[in-house]
C-alpha cells in the first residue's frame, strides 16, 4: 500500500475513532448509573400498572365531554399528587361533546333477503341518522372511483371504502397513515357523490369482527351524511359478494348527536428546576380515549408512563436541573384541544419549551424514538444511540414526536422550538386493539408497560443533562 493511501486510511479510522469517542463521552458514568436504577426501581417498585388497572376499570372509556372523562382529570391530578408531584394544577381547555348514544345498528340485504345483523361503530363526529337508513352499497379502494362515477354517481347509495392496511408494510403506522384518508374523508367523498351515507372498512391488520371507530370530519360545504365503521370480516364478505354480482344493501339506525362544547382541563404537575427554572422539559399523553374499550394502549399507557416519571424521579431523590412538567393532555382523539391550548399559552408567557416528549403509541415492549427536532439537537439524542441498545430502545429516527406536544412546533413559545421526542414501541399488535372494544386493560402486558415507562423516565433525565444554549433551537 502507497504511503499516502496508508496516511488517509489511518486518518479515516482516527477521525472515526475520534467521532465515536466523541459520542459516547455524552453517556457519562452518572448517567450509566441513573439510567439503570430508574429501570430497576420501575421494574421492581413501578406502579404503573396499578394506576392503568385503576383507569380502565374504575373509570373506563372517557371521551372528552363526557363524565367519565371529568372522572380521569380528577383521578389524574390525585394520583399526580400521591406521586409526589411538587405543584399539581388545571388548565381549563373547551373541548367537543359528541355522544354516540345507545341506538348503534346496522344490518345488511343481500338479494334482497332478510336482514342479517351487521356490527358497525359510529365514527367520531358523525351525524346521526334521524331513524333507520338503508341503500345498496358500492364498494371503492380509492376516491378516484368515486370520480368516474361524476358528481351524482352514488345517487342515493352508501360508499363503502374498503382499502386494507398495507400488509406489505414494515411499519404498522405507516400503513394505518396510508389507510386513514378514508375514515377522516369518507364521509364528505360519499356525499359530494351523491352518497347517502359512508361505512369505512376497520384500520387494522387483524382479520376479526370487532369494528374501530375513530375521528372523521366534514366540510361546511358539503352535506353531512352519517358514517361508520364495520370489521375487517365483514368488510371481506360484503366486498365478495359485491364483485360476485350480488345486490347488497346496508342498514344503519344511530342515535348520535353532538352537543355544545364543554369545559374540562389538562392536568399540569410542575417540579421547578434547580438551575434553570424559566426552562421547561414537558412529558405526557392524553387522558381522553374513545368512548368503546377501556383506552388502555390509546393512551391509557401513554398516561401512567408519564405519571410513572414523577414518581420514580421523585422517588430515586433526584434534583432536575429544568422545571419538569408531565401534562395529562385532553381532547387528543377529537380535536386536540389540549395541545393547542398548552402550546398557545406557553407562548402568551414566553415559556423556553427546551424539550418535549410523548407516549402515544401503546404499551407494548419500547423499541426507540422518534425525532422531531434541528438536526443539531437531533445529533444530541443520536449521540446516546449505543448506550440505549443496551436498554432494547436505540432505534432513533427522525418522525412526528406526538400530537399532544405538536402545537409547541408551530407555536414557537419563547421564539425557539423543543427538541422534541416520542417514545415508539412495538408497533404490530397496536392497531388490532386500537380505537376498538379490545383496547382494555387486560390485552397490556405489565412488564412491557413498565419498560416502557422506564425508557420515557429515562428520556426525560437525559434530556434535562443537555445544554441547550449550545443547540440551534431555531424555528426553522
Amino acid at each position: 500500500m502507497r504511503s499516502e493511501t496508508k496516511c488517509a486510511v489511518w486518518c479515516v479510522f482516527m477521525g472515526w475513532a475520534c467521532a465515536l469517542q466523541a459520542q459516547e463521552a455524552h453517556w457519562t458514568a452518572e448517567d450509566s448509573t441513573m439510567v439503570s436504577d430508574i429501570h430497576r426501581h420501575i421494574l421492581g417498585e413501578g406502579q404503573c400498572v396499578e394506576d392503568l388497572r385503576a383507569l380502565c376499570k374504575d373509570i373506563g372509556a372517557r371521551l372528552s365531554g363526557s363524565p367519565e372523562a371529568d372522572d380521569a382529570i380528577l383521578w389524574g391530578a390525585r394520583t399526580l399528587r400521591e406521586a409526589g408531584a411538587p405543584e399539581v394544577r388545571m388548565q381549563t381547555v373547551m373541548v367537543p361533546h359528541w355522544e354516540r348514544s345507545a341506538i348503534e345498528m346496522g344490518w345488511m340485504r343481500v338479494d334482497g333477503g332478510e336482514a342479517e345483523p351487521l356490527p358497525i361503530r359510529a365514527l367520531g363526529g358523525s351525524v346521526g341518522t334521524e331513524g333507520a337508513l338503508e341503500a345498496e352499497v358500492v364498494v371503492v379502494r380509492e376516491f378516484e372511483e368515486l370520480d368516474s362515477l361524476g358528481p351524482g354517481g352514488l345517487d342515493g347509495r352508501i360508499a363503502f371504502f374498503n382499502r386494507p392496511m398495507d400488509p406489505l408494510m414494515i411499519s404498522a403506522g405507516g400503513a394505518y397513515g396510508g389507510a386513514y384518508q378514508q375514515r377522516s374523508r369518507g364521509a364528505v367523498e360519499s356525499a359530494e357523490h351523491g352518497g347517502v351515507a359512508a361505512i369505512v372498512r376497520s384500520l387494522t391488520h387483524a382479520m376479526d369482527t370487532f369494528p374501530h371507530t375513530g375521528a372523521m370530519r366534514y366540510l361546511d360545504t358539503v352535506p353531512k351524511v352519517p358514517a361508520a365503521a364495520i370489521s375487517t370480516v365483514d368488510s371481506r364478505r360484503i366486498a365478495r359478494l359485491v364483485k360476485a354480482g350480488h345486490d347488497v344493501r346496508v342498514g344503519l339506525n344511530m342515535g348520535c348527536v353532538l352537543h355544545e362544547d364543554k369545559a374540562q382541563a389538562n392536568v399540569i404537575a410542575e417540579w421547578t428546576g434547580t438551575e434553570h427554572p424559566d426552562r421547561y422539559i414537558v412529558v405526557g399523553g392524553h387522558l381522553d380515549s374513545w368512548d368503546i374499550g377501556e383506552g388502555a394502549h390509546d393512551d391509557g399507557a401513554g398516561i401512567v408512563h408519564s405519571i410513572e416519571v414523577m414518581r420514580t424521579l421523585v422517588a430515586l431523590g433526584y434534583a432536575p436541573r429544568h422545571t419538569i412538567r408531565v401534562v395529562l393532555f385532553i381532547n387528543e382523539e377529537n380535536g386536540n384541544n389540549g395541545g393547542k391550548t398548552y402550546a398557545r399559552i406557553a407562548r402568551e408567557r414566553s415559556e423556553w419549551h427546551v424539550a418535549a416528549v410523548e407516549s402515544d403509541a401503546g404499551g407494548d415492549a419500547p423499541r426507540g424514538w422518534s425525532i422531531d427536532a434541528t438536526d443539531d439537537a437531533t445529533s444530541a439524542v443520536r449521540a446516546w444511540r449505543e448506550s440505549l441498545i443496551d436498554y432494547g430502545i436505540g432505534d432513533l429516527r427522525r418522525g412526528g414526536a406526538g400530537v399532544d406536544i405538536g402545537p409547541l412546533k408551530t407555536e414557537a413559545p419563547a421564539g425557539k422550538r423543543p427538541l422534541m421526542v416520542g417514545l415508539r414501541p412495538n408497533s404490530q399488535r397496536y392497531f388490532d386493539y386500537h380505537h376498538s372494544e379490545r383496547d382494555v386493560f387486560e390485552n397490556v402486558h405489565p412488564r412491557e408497560l413498565k419498560l416502557g415507562a422506564a425508557a420515557l423516565t429515562s428520556m426525560v433525565y437525559l434530556l434535562d443533562q443537555l445544554d441547550y444554549d449550545s443547540l440551534d433551537s431555531s424555528t426553522d
